[in-house]
C-alpha cells in the first residue's frame, strides 16, 4: 500500500487517517485555529483583535521620536550550561541543505515514523492532509504589487499562496507524490515570476520577513525537488534578495526612524527570522551572519536575545518583552524565536541554548500565561513594571488570552526531547495543542507536531544553569531541571566541606527555586539532584558557591600614578585600562595620585562581564568633580548599550543612580541633590533586593524601594567604564576618581560610613 503515493512499508498513511478521523476533534481543532485565533493582524493577531494592533503598531512606528545614539573569570563566572556555539564572523562557512526549519534527516524521521504508525506522527500528518491548503487544484493567484498596511492592502492573496506552496511541499517530502510538489513549484515560480513591488505603511517590513521566510521554506524544500530547475532556484534567490531582505536589514538598521524601543519584539525577530532563511536559501553566509550578529551581540532592538526576555524571575522565570501587551504579540513574537533558534540549530549554531537557554525562560513564561489553574483561572505570574517607547505595563496581559497559536512544538523537542531539560509549562501547552494544524493567520507555517516531533534523544540529563544570587542578604537559587526526574532535591554544604545537606524538594512541575533564609552568612556551595520516583538520585548538578558576606570584587585604587593601566587589588585580577584623555593626576592624600579625566574622552574602561551574578551589591568611589554645563556625566556607567545600563549621572542641578533594561524609557532611579564640586566627596550606592540607596559622604540622600533590575539581570554587560556614558551624546566626566570598589553584596549604613571616614 502506498504513503500518497510513496510506498513504505505496504501502510497507507491516507488510507489509515480517513479511517480513523474523529470529528469531534476535528471540531475541536477547527474552533481552536479559528474561532480562538481569529483573523490576520499586524504580526499576529490576538484573539481577534489583530487589525487594531496593526494599526497601533503603524500608528507608533510612524510617530516614534529620532533615536537615541550611541569576559571575565573573577568570583562570578556564569555557569556553563550558558556557552553556546556559535560559528565566527570571519569563518568561511558552506550552507547544509535543505536546512531552514526542516532537514533531510527530519523528513526520514517523518516518514519513517508515519509508516511505523505512531504517534503524535500519525495525528500530524492527518493535520497536514486535511489542510485545505495542502489540496491539489487551485491556480497560484499571483500579484504584481504587494501591499501590507494603509490604503490598497492586498497581501492576503501572498499569505493564502505562500501558505499552499509551503504545505504542497511538505506533503510532497514526506509521501513522495511529484504531483504536489509539481503545483508547489508552479506557487513558487508564478509568484517569483510576477511580483515585482513589495509595499505599504510600516508594516511592509512584517510582510518582507513573516512571508520571506515562509518563501523562503517552501523553496529551501523544492530544492531537492529535480523538477524545479536550477535556473528557476537561482530566479527564486534573487527575487527573494532583491525584494525581502533589503527590507529585513533596512528595518532592523533605522527602526523605520523612530526610537528603537518604540517598536515591539515580534518586528526585530520576523526581520530576523526572514534574514537568516534567505542565508540559508540563498547561500549568503554574509546574510546569515548579519541576522546572528544582531540576535547574538549587537542588537539594540526588543527582539535582540538580551531584550525579547526583559528580566528572569526566580525558577527562570522570563518576562517576555510583549507580555504587557497582548497574548497574540506575546505569542507571535516567541514562535519566531523559536523558528530562529531552530534555523540556526540546524546550521550549527546553538542560539537556543544562548545565555543559559534564555528563549527557554521566555518559553516558560508565555506558556503559563496562556494557561489556567486547577480553579479554571489564569495563573498570576511574577511581572517587574515595564516601561518604553510605548507606555507602562504593570502585569501580564488578559489581551487575546489564552493564544493558542501553534508555535510550541519546536520549542518543546529541542529542549524536552533534544537536551532532557524540563520544561513544565511548554509541555504542558504543546500537549494541550498537539496536533498543530493550520491556523490560516498566515503568521506561523504551522504543522509543528509532525516536523518536529522527536522520541527522547538524552535522559538522565543532571539539572543545569545553576544562577546563586544573593537577594535580599539570602541566596536565592534557580535552575533548569531534568525532564525524567520526579522533584529535584536542594543540597547544601558549607564552603570546603563535602557534607551535603537536604534543604528541601521541590516536585516536577513546579518553579525550579529556593530562597535559602536559613543561611545569613558565611560562604556556602548548593547542589541538585534530580530525583526518579522513589527519591534516589538519577543524577546530581555542579556546585555553586554563595558568599553572603558581601565580598569585595573589584578594588581599583586608581593611584598608580604611571602607565595606562589601573590595578586591581582585590585578588581576582579584574585590572583595567585609561583610555582617550585620561592620565593621572593630584589625589585626597598628598603622597597619592588620582586617576585624572579630562571631560573630553578620558575614561577608565574595565573588564566585561563584571556584575553577571551580581544581585546585592554595594558600588563606593572617591569622587572630586570639576562640574559640566551640560547634559549628564558618568561616574561610573555598566551596560552594553544605550539601552541596557547602571549609571551614576551627575548633572549641574542633580545626580541620580538608574538602571534600565529599555534606555532612559525605563530607568528605575534613585536621584538626590547635585553632587558638590571642587572637593572629594565619598560616594556610595547599594542595592538589597529591590532596596536602592544613595549616599553621600556616609549620610544615606535617597533610597527606592521598587529597583526591580538587580545588576545579573542585564546580563554580561560588555562596557563597564569609569567616567563615560553608554549614550554618546553625554558628556565625559570631568575630575579625579579614587578608591573605586564593587562589593557582592549589600554594605549596612555603618560599614558605608566607615568608607566614607577613612
Amino acid at each position: 500500500m502506498a504513503l500518497g503515493c510513496f510506498t513504505v512499508m505496504d501502510f497507507d498513511i491516507d488510507a489509515f487517517l480517513a479511517a480513523t478521523g474523529n470529528r469531534r476533534q476535528w471540531m475541536q481543532r477547527a474552533l481552536l485555529t479559528g474561532g480562538t485565533l481569529g483573523v490576520a493582524g499586524c504580526g499576529g493577531g490576538s484573539g481577534g483583535a489583530g487589525a487594531d494592533a496593526a494599526a497601533a503598531d503603524s500608528a507608533a512606528a510612524a510617530s516614534g521620536s529620532a533615536a537615541s545614539a550611541a569576559t571575565v573569570a573573577a568570583p562570578m563566572t556564569p555557569d556553563t550550561a550558558g556557552t553556546v556555539a556559535v560559528a565566527s564572523t570571519s569563518a568561511p562557512r558552506s550552507f547544509a541543505h535543505p536546512g531552514l526549519l526542516h532537514t533531510e534527516a527530519d523528513f526520514t524521521r517523518m516518514r519513517t515514523q508515519l509508516a511505523a504508525g505512531r504517534e503524535p506522527w500519525v495525528g500530524g500528518y492527518r493535520a497536514l492532509t486535511s489542510s485545505g491548503r495542502a489540496q491539489l487544484g487551485r491556480d497560484p493567484q499571483p500579484l504584481a504589487t504587494v501591499v501590507r498596511g494603509g490604503e490598497g492592502e492586498n497581501f492576503r492573496a501572498m499569505v493564502e499562496d505562500v501558505q499552499r506552496a509551503y504545505q504542497l511541499a511538505l506533503r510532497w517530502k514526506v509521501s513522495g507524490d511529484k504531483a504536489y510538489a509539481d503545483q508547489a513549484v508552479r506557487y513558487v515560480n508564478a509568484w517569483v515570476s510576477t511580483m515585482t513591488t513589495l509595499t505599504g505603511n510600516n508594516d511592509h517590513y512584517l510582510a518582507a520577513g513573516i512571508y520571506g521566510y515562509q518563501w523562503a521554506n517552501a523553496a529551501e524544500i523544492l530544492r531537492t525537488y529535480p523538477g524545479w530547475s536550477a535556473s528557476d532556484v537561482a530566479a527564486c534567490q534573487h527575487w527573494l534578495l532583491k525584494h525581502f531582505y533589503p527590507l529585513t536589514s533596512t528595518f532592523l538598521k533605522t527602526h523605520a526612524g523612530s526610537n528603537v524601543t518604540n517598536h515591539w519584539a515580534n518586528w526585530d525577530l520576523v526581520c530576523l527570522v526572514g534574514m537568516l532563511s534567505f542565508g540559508v536559501f540563498c547561500d549568503r553566509a554574509d546574510v546569515y551572519q548579519e541576522a546572528l550578529d544582531y540576535f547574538v551581540s549587537n542588537g539594540r532592538g526588543n527582539g535582540a536575545s538580551q531584550h525579547m526576555v526583559y528580566a528572569r524571575h526566580p525558577g527562570h522565570m522570563g518576562q517576555w518583552q510583549e507580555s504587557g501587551r497582548d497574548q497574540g504579540h506575546a505569542t507571535l513574537s516567541l514562535g519566531m524565536a523559536g523558528y530562529l533558534c531552530e534555523t540556526a540549530w540546524n546550521q550549527g549554531d546553538d542560539l537556543y541554548g544562548l545565555d543559559d537557554n534564555r528563549l527557554l525562560a521566555g518559553a516558560e513564561y508565555v506558556a503559563k500565561s496562556q494557561l489556567r489553574d486547577a480553579a479554571g483561572a489564569f495563573y498570576t505570574l511574577p511581572f517587574y513594571t515595564y516601561s518604553n517607547r510605548q507606555g507602562t505595563r504593570t502585569a501580564v496581559s488578559d489581551g487575546g488570552r489564552p493564544n493558542l497559536r501553534p508555535c510550541w512544538e519546536a520549542i518543546y523537542n529541542h529542549y524536552v526531547k533534544r537536551k532532557g531539560l524540563a520544561a513544565p509549562w511548554v509541555t504542558a501547552l504543546a500537549a494541550q495543542l498537539r496536533p498543530e494544524g493550520n491556523t490560516w493567520l498566515g503568521d506561523d507555517l504551522s504543522f509543528g507536531t509532525l516536523t518536529y516531533s522527536r522520541d527522547a534523544e538524552k535522559s538522565r540529563v543532571p539539572p543545569s544553569g545553576m544562577q546563586a544570587i544573593v537577594r535580599g542578604g539570602a541566596a536565592q537559587l534557580s535552575w533548569w531541571g531534568s525532564a525524567d526526574a520526579a522533584a529535584h532535591a536542594v543540597m547544601r554544604a558549607a564552603a570546603g566541606s563535602s557534607a551535603y545537606a537536604e534543604l528541601a524538594r521541590v516536585p516536577a512541575g513546579e518553579l525550579n527555586t529556593l530562597t535559602d533564609a536559613s543561611a545569613t552568612s558565611g560562604r556556602w556551595l548548593y547542589q541538585i539532584r534530580a530525583l526518579d520516583g522513589a527519591g534516589a538520585t538519577l543524577s546530581t548538578s555542579a556546585a555553586s558557591t554563595v558568599d553572603l558576606d558581601a565580598p569585595l570584587l573589584i578594588n581599583l585604587p586608581l593611584d598608580d600614578g604611571q602607565g595606562a593601566g589601573a590595578r586591581d587589588t582585590s585578588g581576582h585580577g579584574l585590572n583595567a585600562v585609561l583610555k582617550g584623555g585620561a592620565s593621572w593626576g593630584a589625589g585626597r592624600q598628598a603622597n597619592r595620585q588620582a586617576l585624572a579625566l579630562d571631560g573630553a574622552s578620558g575614561h577608565l574602561e574595565m573588564p566585561e562581564g563584571l556584575l553577571v551574578r551580581a544581585g546585592d551589591v554595594t558600588l563606593t568611589a572617591w569622587v572630586w568633580w570639576n562640574g559640566v554645563t551640560r547634559g549628564n556625566a558618568r561616574v561610573f556607567d555598566f551596560g552594553s548599550t544605550d539601552i541596557t545600563y547602571l549609571a551614576l549621572l551627575v548633572s549641574p542641578d542633580a545626580m541620580r543612580v538608574s538602571v534600565t533594561n529599555t534606555s532612559y524609557f525605563g530607568e528605575q532611579t534613585v536621584s538626590a541633590s547635585a553632587l558638590p564640586k571642587g572637593r572629594w566627596v565619598h560616594l556610595a550606592v547599594t542595592l538589597r533586593d529591590r532596596t536602592c540607596t544613595l549616599y553621600v559622604d556616609g549620610a544615606a540622600a535617597s533610597s527606592i524601594t521598587t529597583m526591580d533590575l538587580a545588576p545579573y539581570q542585564l546580563g554580561n554587560t560588555t562596557h563597564n567604564w569609569l567616567g563615560r556614558a553608554q549614550y554618546g551624546a553625554d558628556p565625559y566626566f570631568n575630575g579625579r576618581l579614587q578608591d573605586f570598589r564593587i562589593y557582592g553584596g549589600a554594605l549596612d549604613a555603618g560599614a558605608v560610613q566607615a568608607l566614607a571616614g577613612g
